[in-house]
């Protein structure tokens, strides 16, 4: 994996002649960086991350305070402009804070993804997990349509946005998480966004590879 990670840098970082990727970031509040300053978000925090990889990319912030996977379905045909390239989709958070239907974030999501399809617009696709409190057949429903349409649609995976938080296959620890969120407890602080790009970025520098591919 290191040395996979390895050479996707280099090749971005002898291509400073190629024409410049724009990726959109569709999502809601942790995509628009709600509570923090416009430069510790998670788009300007990403953008420097690929930045120092050495990749010719600009993310267009596409994020929405508050949306939830229908919100980001009625917006993506303006999102997808001719100019871009490649999308990562962030959504679903605000589907499970309401309890919505997980049949309907599918299809949302699934209308996202052929939206895409159709603009030859390559995707990496974001997955929330739910928490139990709906019930195991909520939860599974919920957390199984992200890889199943990632995988029907053949777009780029990471399965839950706070991945980064979570160091390996260490058990989840809430109370060290709170260092990495602000006080709501729902969306994270600098050093977490930090955490989460950490993990995003290597996704996106394959994004890229794809799309350049």
């Amino acid at each position: 994996m290191r040395k996979a990670l390895i050479g996707i840098v280099l090749s971005f970082a002898g291509a400073a002649h190629a024409e410049e990727v724009v990726i959109a970031a569709l999502g809601d509040s942790l995509t628009q960086g709600y509570g923090l300053p416009v430069e510790d978000g998670f788009v300007p925090q990403l953008q420097r991350w690929l930045t120092a990889a050495g990749a010719d990319v600009r993310l267009i912030n596409a994020g929405v305070s508050g949306d939830t996977t229908a919100g980001g379905l009625a917006r993506v045909d303006w999102t997808l402009t001719p100019d871009v390239d490649g999308m990562i989709v962030a959504l679903g958070g605000n589907d499970l804070l309401r309890g919505l239907d997980p049949g309907q974030a599918r299809g949302n999501i699934e209308g996202i993804l052929q939206a895409a399809n159709s603009a030859n617009v390559e995707v990496l696709l974001v997955g929330m997990e739910a928490p139990g409190n709906f019930g195991p057949d909520y939860k599974s429903q919920f957390d199984r349509l992200y890889p199943e349409l990632a995988k029907e649609y053949d777009s780029l995976l990471l399965e839950s946005f706070f991945d980064g938080l979570v160091e390996g296959d260490a058990p989840l620890d809430p109370v060290a998480l709170r260092a990495f969120f602000q006080p709501d407890g729902i969306h994270p602080n600098a050093d977490g966004v930090a955490k989460i790009v950490a993990r995003v970025g290597p996704e996106v520098l394959t994004l890229l590879e794809q799309i350049k591919g």
